[in-house]
């Protein structure tokens, strides 16, 4: 009879749970909060209802973490609760879903909603800018637009770049003596021309400048291209460039022909 009324006078670990709760003048709610448990999860621990708990696992969990926020051993709590629930709980079978937390913690769907139409609308404004870039019409000025591209900075010269580059070449039209010298003044040729007879100036030429009395009796090409006469008949002409780009670009890249006596050839 003494044992019996021993066994009778145990405690369950609900009512261990709710009695030292209650001493300390906790809530349940106030439990629920700090150990972000469900509150319908603790009062079931508190009245031994194993059908509403979850699996065995997720409630020994749950009963050493309430054991904590009430100062009770939670070794000693699992081990209760374990025997307790092992001979009196079907095992169970049916899958649960564990909500850990209060869901008014949760994020609201309106605001992740509004993350993902974010999302969306950048990648979109993205994308838009993107094929422009890629697309040539719409990269095109617009009619009656200004235009900015880069030939109307470009110096003149620009466009005779192929011939500015060519040999040039000296034909005598008549018997004509001329004289090409470097920019230092270092002779490369002195003589004279018969027609048909030709003259390449060297590619290798420092600025070289010619001098000549009958500069009509010459013609002068630049890659294969004829350029104007280099100055009036009947007049001697020093100090001409004989450099490509100088003679493409034309007189006005030349010294003055030289002014006096016409020259006798």
């Amino acid at each position: 009879m003494d044992d019996i009324e021993e066994t009778a006078a145990v405690e369950t670990v609900g009512e261990r749970l709710r009695n030292a709760r209650e001493a300390q003048g906790i809530t349940l709610e106030a439990v629920a909060a700090q150990t972000r448990i469900p509150t319908r999860h603790l009062a079931s621990l508190e009245t031994s209802d194993w059908a509403s708990l979850p699996a065995p696992t997720y409630s020994v969990g749950f009963a050493k973490n309430y054991a904590a926020i009430v100062g009770l051993d939670r070794a000693e709590i699992a081990d209760q609760l374990r025997s307790e629930m092992g001979g009196t709980r079907v095992p169970y079978t049916q899958a649960e879903v564990f909500q850990p937390a209060d869901p008014k913690r949760s994020m609201p769907k309106w605001l992740i909603i509004s993350a993902i139409v974010a999302v969306l609308v950048v990648l979109a404004v993205l994308s838009l800018l993107r094929n422009r870039e890629l697309d040539p019409a719409a990269a095109a000025p617009e009619a009656g637009a200004p235009a900015t591209s880069t030939a109307s900075v470009t110096p003149p010269a620009a466009t005779l770049t192929p011939a500015a580059s060519g040999t040039v070449t000296l034909t005598a039209l008549q018997p004509v003596w001329f004289e090409v010298r470097e920019k230092d003044g270092a002779v490369i040729h002195i003589g004279q021309l018969t027609p048909p007879e030709t003259y390449d100036v060297p590619a290798t030429a420092t600025a070289p400048v010619m001098k000549t009395g009958r500069p009509e009796a010459l013609r002068i090409t630049v890659g294969g291209k004829e350029i104007p006469a280099i100055g009036p008949s009947g007049r001697s002409a020093s100090n001409v460039s004989l450099l490509p780009a100088d003679l493409v670009r034309g007189p006005a890249a030349r010294p003055a022909p030289a002014t006096g006596t016409p020259a006798a050839q």
